[in-house]
């Protein structure tokens, strides 16, 4: 990996196509999984059976709180999409904010949200 102090025009405007694309997928998928949420308040007919009904009631409240977690998990990922297209825009998009060395191609290309290279990562642990 090179010591360069950024990544040229060309190598940000290709990140940046990456950014959008993730963010694309990112926000469809987030928006699927709050229509899931708001389908799960329906008040159907469909649990009044007593015989299943606390199998269920326990089976929704645990899909509920899946679907918070991966709602909240996936609106960091699009929080961390839109910061990196920032990066992009101002020119620092790929620069460790730890070693201020360039992150590797292929792990932005992976893990385009990434601010920190692998060096970096490695001496947090």
């Amino acid at each position: 990996m090179e010591n360069t102090l950024r990544y040229s025009d060309k190598d940000l405007a290709e990140f940046k196509e990456i950014i959008l694309e993730k963010k694309i997928n990112a926000e469809r998928d987030y928006a699927l999984l709050n229509e899931a949420f708001m389908n799960d308040k329906t008040n159907g007919t469909d649990d009044t059976s007593p015989t299943f009904k606390a199998f269920e009631e326990g089976s929704v409240t645990m899909s509920k709180e899946q679907n918070a977690q991966l709602a909240a998990r996936q609106q960091k990922f699009i929080r961390d999409l839109k910061n990196a297209l920032i990066r992009v825009e101002n020119k620092t998009y790929g620069i460790c904010r730890v070693t201020g060395k360039l992150i590797d191609k292929e792990r932005l290309k992976l893990v385009p949200h990434a601010t920190l290279s692998m060096e970096a990562k490695q001496m947090q642990k």
